[in-house]
């Protein structure tokens, strides 16, 4: 359940980081937020590991098999995002 918080919080974030590349009224301002926002999320998903790893005291193995999908979800949505609107198309 944890899992799926944290990959709803990353697509609510890349909500956010899209609704502000819309404001600038082109579809490359909408590329440019989804590719920023995947390196985003990548650092969030990083440190969200070693937390888990080096606080919480959880396994590697367990830490890396929850990022796939924490990362993997909104970075897939991300990337489909900046290549449905990308500058040209």
């Amino acid at each position: 359940m944890h899992i799926l918080i944290v990959i709803a919080v990353g697509l609510i974030a890349l909500g956010i980081f899209v609704g502000a590349g819309a404001l600038t009224g082109k579809t490359a301002g909408l590329k440019n937020a989804a590719g920023i926002f995947i390196w985003f999320w990548l650092a969030v998903a990083v440190v969200y590991g070693a937390f888990g790893v080096f606080q919480a005291g959880i396994p590697v193995v367990n830490e890396i098999a929850a990022f796939i999908p924490i990362y993997g979800v909104p970075g897939l949505a991300a990337w489909y995002l900046a290549y449905k609107y990308g500058a040209d198309r």
